[in-house]
C-alpha cells in the first residue's frame, strides 16, 4: 500500500487513515477534530477544542497555559522516544529543535516509515533538545526559509553583536521584539550563555510562558516585569537594560515609555534589510527558529529519505533543488500554517 493512500492532505490538516477504525488522526489540525497529534505549541499548529490531543508533555503544558486547562476533552502525553499504537499504526515523538516540546512525529505502518517534522531548526538552542535525524521512507518538511538567499548566521555571533551594543550605548534601553513562545526564551538563554547575568525585563505578554519554561526546568535567570513608571512616565532604571516584548508592542505606545529605546527585532526575516527598515528596526538580530536553506538541504542529506513532501513555505525552490539531486519531492500546499511567529 503506497504511503500516499493512507496519509494525505485534507482541509483539517495532514490526515492519517489506514482504514483501521482506531488508526485515524490529524497532525496539527486546523479544524476541530476527534484525534489530533500536535508537533508543537505555536498557535498555527496547536489549537483548542479538539476531542483528543496527543503531544509531548511540554507541548500539552504550553497549550494549557495558552488556552486554559480545558483546551481538550482528553490529552495523552507522549515523551520523546516513547511509542504509541493507534490501530495498525505506531507513532513516536523525536526532538525537532524548534521550541520547547517540539517534536517530529515518526509514523510506522505496513513496513513504511513517515517522519512529519513539523517546524524545526538545526542551529543551537539551550531551551530545547536538538533536532534528531530519523531515517525514513517519506520525510515531511517545512520550507519557511527555502530560498538560497537565506543563510542564517550562528546565534552566538548575533548575541555578541547585542552585547557589544550594550557597551557602546550604555544609556539606551535595548528593547527587543521577540515572539512570546520559543524566541523570547531562546534569546534569554543565549544571553545567559553569552555571559549576560543582569536582570532582563519582560513585557506582560512574555511573563506567563517564561515562567512556564522555568517551571519545566529551563533556567532563564533573573526576569523582571517592564511595568510602567510613575504615572506612565519612562522608567529611568531601564536605561542600559534589556527589555523583551512581542513585536506588536514595539510599534505601540507601550514602547514610548522606555528611556531612549534602541529598537531591535529577533527574527530570521531580519536578513531582509528592507523588511527591517520598514519595521523601524535599528538593530536587526538574525535569530531564526526555522531551518535555513543550507540546513534544510543538509537535513535531507542526513536522513536520505526515498521521498520528500513539503507542507508550507517556499515549496518550489526546495522541490526543484531536491529534484536536481535525484530525490522525488512534492508540495502538499497546506494552508493555514503561518511564519509570522518567526
Amino acid at each position: 500500500m503506497p504511503v500516499s493512500s493512507w496519509i494525505k492532505p485534507e482541509a483539517a490538516g495532514l490526515s492519517v487513515d489506514t482504514g483501521h477504525e482506531d488508526s485515524r488522526f490529524v497532525i496539527d489540525a486546523l479544524r476541530k477534530s476527534d484525534r489530533v497529534v500536535v508537533t508543537h505549541g505555536h498557535a498555527d499548529h496547536s489549537r483548542p477544542g479538539h476531542a483528543h490531543v496527543i503531544a509531548t508533555p511540554e507541548t500539552l503544558a504550553i497549550m494549557a497555559t495558552r488556552y486554559g486547562e480545558n483546551f481538550t476533552e482528553k490529552q495523552t502525553p507522549l515523551a520523546y522516544g516513547e511509542t504509541m499504537t493507534l490501530g495498525d499504526v505506531t507513532i513516536r515523538m523525536e526532538p525537532a529543535g524548534h521550541v520547547l516540546g517540539s517534536a517530529q512525529i515518526v509514523i510506522d505502518h505496513g513496513g513504511k516509515r513517515v517522519v512529519v517534522s513539523g517546524d524545526y531548526k538545526r542551529k543551537s538552542d539551550p531551551t530545547c533538545p536538538a533536532f534528531k535525524p530519523v531515517a525514513c521512507d517519506v520525510f515531511v518538511t517545512e520550507a519557511t526559509f527555502a530560498l538560497p538567499v537565506f543563510r542564517h548566521p550562528k546565534p552566538e555571533g548575533e548575541i555578541a553583536k547585542l552585547l557589544t551594543s550594550l557597551q557602546v550605548f550604555p544609556d539606551r534601553c535595548h528593547v527587543i521584539g521577540a515572539y512570546s513562545l520559543g524566541k523570547a526564551q531562546r534569546l534569554i538563554a543565549l544571553l545567559r550563555q553569552g555571559g549576560y547575568q543582569r536582570p532582563i525585563y519582560l513585557h506582560g505578554a512574555q511573563q506567563k510562558l517564561c515562567q512556564l519554561y522555568q517551571d519545566l526546568g529551563v533556567d532563564l535567570g533573573d526576569l523582571r516585569p517592564a511595568t510602567a513608571g510613575e504615572k506612565g512616565k519612562p522608567r529611568p532604571d531601564l536605561a542600559g537594560q534589556i527589555v523583551i516584548a512581542p513585536p506588536s508592542a514595539i510599534a505601540d505606545k507601550w514602547a514610548r515609555r522606555l528611556p531612549d529605546p534602541l529598537v531591535i527585532m529577533a527574527s530570521g526575516w531580519m536578513q531582509i534589510r528592507q523588511r527591517a527598515k520598514q519595521s523601524g528596526v535599528e538593530m536587526p538580530l538574525i535569530l531564526s527558529d526555522h531551518a535555513d536553506w543550507h540546513d534544510l538541504l543538509a537535513t535531507i542529506d542526513d536522513i536520505q529519505p526515498g521521498e520528500v513532501w513539503v507542507t508550507h513555505g517556499r515549496e518550489d525552490a526546495l522541490i526543484r533543488a531536491l529534484t536536481l539531486k535525484g530525490i522525488k519531492a512534492r508540495a502538499l500546499s497546506l494552508i493555514g500554517y503561518e511564519d509570522d511567529a518567526e
